[in-house]
């Protein structure tokens, strides 16, 4: 899939979604993620060594994005976060797998 064509798919649902909501990732839908300072989107493919997700990063319009790719299992979960002021809890999504499901929430951060 080229970069171009993930880029189309990623707006395109963006349009459908609306504002970012915690629940559940559909398949290939894109879904908002806001870590304050930092903002993209996440979406997931199922292939058969697992479901992948991709979370496309970036501060603001013109900062450099940044991809982040996992592959889940059920059971496991990738946290996204973006560091605050010393003693300030991070702002936090994880991105979990629950059977055949991948939820989107924020996380608890320490």
């Amino acid at each position: 899939m080229t970069i171009r064509r993930v880029i189309i798919i990623a707006a395109s649902a963006l349009t459908l979604i609306g504002a970012a909501h915690a629940g559940e990732l559909k398949p290939v839908l894109s879904q908002k993620i806001d870590l304050g300072e930092v903002s993209g989107v996440a979406y997931y493919t199922v292939e058969r060594d697992g479901f992948h997700v991709v979370a496309t990063l970036a501060e603001g319009i013109t900062g450099m994005p940044v991809r982040v790719r996992a592959i889940l299992a059920p059971g496991q979960s990738v946290v996204l976060s973006t560091p605050r002021k010393v003693g300030a809890a991070a702002v936090a999504v994880e991105i979990s797998r629950h059977g055949n499901q991948v939820l989107v929430g924020e996380a608890q951060t320490n």
